[in-house]
């Protein structure tokens, strides 16, 4: 059983040889020092320059990222386009979004060109971006390649609307007004979402048949409870995943939700708009233990992550790390995908402690899973 394979079957839940593995996408700088550690050359590989002191800039590396994937022996490629700098190409070199009108994004606070408004027809006369720039070649080339090695490809445009309209108003702002000028947030998601729906129809027209799962984010959660309160997700959040869902399932493919963060609240949601995983299961988030999740919502969704990446994985020692992916597993049982509770891992992170991750995620230590794996009860 290839990776694609494997992870198909966790995703119609059906018996597997063993339960799945992704490294995550590591943040920029920690690709390169894995990949010196490995002894894989970066002399073919484009590797940008860091713009800021950010740890979390994780970008594609074209295929180093299929390379890790190999060498680490991953199950999954995720590859967004929307990720992708060769992907927008518009012809006056504006960006995707320009949020800020023109400066650049120095806090969540920050106040976006959205910021004062006040009436839904501002948000009709801004100039939103065209999926017509979109160029999905440099994705399709990825995902043929990782398609060649066996491995599970997720992707599709990341989708992250939350996140956008964070940047658009300043976070704040966005906030205060889904109860000052619903109509205004309500105006801004749509023509927001309308973007990226038809950006991903033309997305998956491309590349669907080489994708297994549809992989969209938006994070919700803090560390202790919702970002916004469950009405209001209800309100301005739900409605779009709704859409994002209906679309991806029109393509018979599955669907992946990215959400760091306290979101147990919101679960029963997502499951019955139909949302097949979720990753990355925020360890150390209130109410985000594997325990909690696997008792109730084990019949109901693939589960992703859980491997914490606050404490664990950064400061922990490989057997520690080795013990803890075992006792996921157990939790867990046999439809579970080990992987970092977020997947930019970070270059504090060390690579002995991402191979006792691996080690553990992959083999197979006891009678009890022989039983799961051949379809037998629990």
């Amino acid at each position: 059983m290839n990776s694609k394979e494997r992870i198909r079957a966790l995703f119609r839940n059906e018996p597997t040889d063993r339960v799945g593995f992704w490294l995550g996408h590591p943040a920029d700088d920690t690709k390169i020092l894995y990949a010196k550690a490995l002894g894989i050359s970066l002399e073919h590989y484009a590797v940008p320059k860091r713009a800021n002191e950010s740890g979390l800039l994780a970008t594609n590396i074209d295929l180093l990222d299929i390379e890790l994937a190999c060498a680490f022996k991953s199950d999954i490629f995720w590859c967004s386009p929307e990720l992708m700098s060769a992907s927008w190409k518009h012809p006056e070199g504006k960006p995707m979004f320009d949020v800020k009108g023109g400066s650049d994004i120095k806090s969540l606070s920050q106040p976006g060109v959205f910021a004062d408004c006040d009436d839904y027809r501002q948000i009709e006369a801004f100039d939103w971006p065209d999926p017509r720039y979109l160029d999905f070649k440099p994705a399709r080339d990825l995902i043929q390649t990782a398609s060649g090695k066996g491995l599970a490809v997720v992707g599709g445009m990341w989708m992250s609307f939350f996140h956008v309209l964070c940047d658009f108003f300043g976070m704040e702002n966005y906030f205060m007004k889904m109860c000052t000028h619903p109509a205004v947030v309500e105006a801004a998601t749509e023509k927001l979402v309308d973007f990226y729906l038809e950006a991903n129809r033309r997305c998956l027209d491309l590349l669907g048949g080489g994708m297994d799962a549809v992989f969209f984010g938006n994070d919700l959660g803090s560390q202790l409870d919702l970002l916004i309160s469950p009405d209001a997700y209800e309100r301005f959040i739900l409605p779009s995943y709704t859409r994002i869902v209906h679309q991806a399932k029109s393509y018979n493919l599955k669907i992946m939700l990215h959400s760091c963060g306290a979101i147990s609240k919101i679960i029963p949601s997502l499951i019955d708009i139909g949302i097949d995983a979720l990753h990355p299961l925020q360890a150390k988030a209130a109410g985000m233990s594997a325990a909690e999740l696997s008792s109730e919502y084990g019949d109901s969704l693939l589960f992703v992550g859980g491997v914490d990446t606050q404490g664990l994985l950064p400061f922990g020692t490989p057997q520690q790390v080795r013990d803890e992916v075992k006792r996921l597993k157990d939790t867990f049982g046999p439809r579970y995908i080990v992987s970092p509770s977020h997947e930019a891992l970070l270059s504090n992170v060390p690579i002995e402690n991402v191979i006792a991750m691996q080690n553990a995620a992959i083999e197979i230590e006891d009678t009890i899973y022989a039983h799961w794996f051949s379809g037998e009860s629990r």
